[in-house]
């Protein structure tokens, strides 16, 4: 199976998974920085199957079996090592399924935005909402471009539609939609429950305006992560590492810090 992945750095692992149609570079851009003055991680970016460059794999039918491929990947590529696991979006939804899976190997949990409720209708999601707005931007956009921005930012400046366009908007132009639609209908949801008690630290991000996933559902699963940090963004909708980029740095920083207390004390 060809699933594409890239490694920055070397030391402990950890490993980042991206949201639903796009790839590894939303996780890279929004992750990558902090760890400029930071050593001792080995950073594992990896495109799912069918997004990004990753093949499509007939073998995959449902998030069960994507899932699958990527704890096969990680027993090859970090055989036998403990690890850290990150997830924005449907990543979150994977990152959880590892944990459940692989819940003694795994020491620390990052989710961004995470997905918890497969099904769109049964999610809470506060209303569409946008509270900044250049307009002058919007109308130079194509209406493509204006209908995939405006639909989930509630942040519409210069630098929030940059970072949309290449992290999200472009690199979800290599998803391979007639096998993520397959999934989607045949799978979406695992087949099991994937609450699983994680005693490690645990950094949960989630946007007060986000109309994708919300962040109601997200607070359900604070008691399965004793040592985990609840966050709720105002002025942040579904990308809020792009929205409130500020904030969400000197979060995810608290988080390395705890992980490197907590970890690297055992290397």
């Amino acid at each position: 199976m060809s699933i594409y992945y890239k490694i920055i750095g070397d030391g402990y692992p950890i490993v980042m998974l991206h949201g639903w149609t796009l790839d590894h570079q939303v996780m890279l851009h929004a992750l990558e920085p902090l760890f400029e003055k930071r050593s001792g991680w080995k950073r594992i970016y990896i495109d799912l199957p069918g997004m990004g460059h990753s093949e499509s794999q007939p073998s995959i039918q449902n998030s069960d079996d994507i899932l699958e491929a990527i704890l096969r990947l990680l027993d090859e590529i970090i055989p036998n090592q403990q690890f850290i696991v990150c997830g924005n979006s449907f990543g979150g939804y994977i990152a959880r399924g590892i944990v459940h899976s692989r819940q003694d190997m795994v020491r620390g949990l990052l989710l961004i935005a995470p997905l918890t409720i497969p099904e769109y209708d049964e999610r809470i999601v506060p209303p569409q909402t946008v509270l900044k707005r250049d307009s002058n931007l919007i109308s130079q956009l194509s209406p493509e471009e204006a209908d995939e921005f405006c639909s989930m930012a509630v942040v519409q400046g210069q630098t929030e539609w940059e970072r949309f366009q290449n992290e999200i908007l472009l690199p979800s132009k290599q998803t391979n939609y007639e096998f993520i639609n397959h999934i989607r209908q045949n799978g979406y949801g695992f087949t099991f429950d994937t609450s699983s008690k994680l005693e490690y630290p645990t950094l949960i991000i989630t946007g007060r305006q986000d109309n994708v996933v919300g962040y109601h559902d997200a607070w359900r699963l604070i008691e399965d992560y004793p040592r985990a940090t609840f966050s709720v963004l105002d002025m942040a909708g579904h990308n809020l590492q792009i929205e409130q980029t500020d904030v969400f740095n000197t979060l995810v920083h608290n988080w390395l810090d705890r992980l490197e207390l907590e970890n690297f004390k055992i290397l």
